[in-house]
């Protein structure tokens, strides 16, 4: 949808309920959504045969692998899953796919881009705690990006970004407890609880410790970095594979990260670390940024996020065209203010689009 001045302002979508009935809103109020990021799966699928070996039905079997595993530990999310196939007349085995698309192609998706941020009292001028997240996907579904604002039955309130068939887990909720995601590349995945289903849980917690828990589940199948934030200023950044984790805290009042391991003993199970050059120049270019001014505003935060210096290795990406499980773009930007429980979103490049506030009823 557009405003009056043309520009580009995000879909949100209000849900209330138990989780099957909040997944089925979703799947009735973005059913092109939905239906458009099932069939980009099936295009890039088809696209990177050669290299993958791997069909649409081959990766319908590899997905139902892993729900037994979801439906043991946290089956009110896969509950939510049920509802979108039901609303948006897809079928559950194909929004599985989509939801658990990384294990399924042993991430050789190396969509590698994602830039997080985040800042707490020491380091913002209105003594605001706020996190900043550019989200790198494939151009294809830019279209697919909405907000959620949801009212779950028994669970915090929350409001998240997400795209088509996927989850929400980018977002705050009502105890002042935020997250951004990151890609990353560990070396010892296995068959488990998906990433996408334990970083949805992030968003139920009431206190950090539970969110830590969450994103530590047993039997994970994975793992990202989990930039994790609480409106009293804590702020984590939590590097997860299937086994191990590394836990740190903002020593200056930032934290960044992007899409490789910064802690020694997580790369020891980084896969093929030789690749991940661009997160590494986005990594230091972003920490410089950072260090450069003093005391932060959102206009400093978005003037990071929307930086294009090291092009095309830059935080603000734009689609190159190459190899189809290498290219993507920014589709989406943020920054979330925990103090006054607000975010700012700007659909696709940021550089080419404006920050639209919303503000969540709770």
């Amino acid at each position: 949808m557009t405003q009056n001045n043309g520009q580009k302002i995000l879909k949100k979508v209000e849900i209330r309920g138990s989780h099957l009935q909040m997944g089925q809103q979703i799947g009735e109020a973005c059913k092109e959504q939905v239906k458009h990021s099932v069939e980009n799966a099936r295009v890039l699928l088809d696209t990177a045969y050669d290299s993958l070996q791997l069909t649409w039905d081959m990766a319908k079997i590899q997905a139902s692998k892993y729900i037994p595993f979801a439906e043991e530990r946290y089956p009110q999310f896969v509950d939510e899953l049920r509802g979108i196939a039901a609303g948006s007349g897809v079928s559950f085995g194909d929004i599985c796919v989509v939801n658990v698309m990384e294990a399924v192609t042993v991430d050789a998706l190396h969509l590698t881009k994602c830039t997080s941020l985040a800042i707490n009292q020491e380091r913002s001028l209105d003594g605001h705690v706020m996190l900043a997240h550019n989200e790198d996907w494939v151009p294809e579904d830019e279209d697919d990006v909405f907000l959620v604002e949801a009212y779950p039955d028994n669970e915090p309130a929350f409001m998240a970004m997400t795209y088509g068939a996927l989850l929400p887990n980018i977002g705050f909720n009502e105890h002042g407890i935020a997250q951004c995601i990151d890609s990353v590349y560990p070396s010892d995945c296995r068959i488990g609880v998906p990433r996408l289903i334990y970083s949805r849980a992030v968003l139920s917690a009431h206190t950090l410790d539970e969110a830590l828990r969450a994103i530590l589940v047993p039997q994970r199948a994975a793992g990202y970095n989990h930039l994790l934030a609480h409106e009293s200023g804590e702020l984590y950044n939590v590097e997860v594979s299937a086994h191990y984790f590394a836990l740190m805290s903002s020593e200056n009042g930032t934290l960044v990260h992007t899409n490789h391991y910064t802690d020694s003993e997580m790369r020891k199970v980084e896969h093929e670390p030789d690749e991940l050059i661009s997160t590494r120049v986005r990594y230091f270019r972003a920490q410089r940024l950072m260090r450069q001014t003093q005391m932060h505003t959102r206009d400093s935060l978005t003037r990071v996020l929307r930086d294009h210096v090291n092009h095309p290795d830059s935080i603000c990406n734009h689609a190159t065209i190459g190899d189809p499980l290498d290219r993507e773009k920014t589709v989406c930007s943020l920054v979330m203010d925990l103090s006054e429980r607000c975010m700012y979103a700007a659909w696709g490049s940021p550089c080419e689009s404006e920050y639209h506030l919303f503000r969540p009823g709770f």
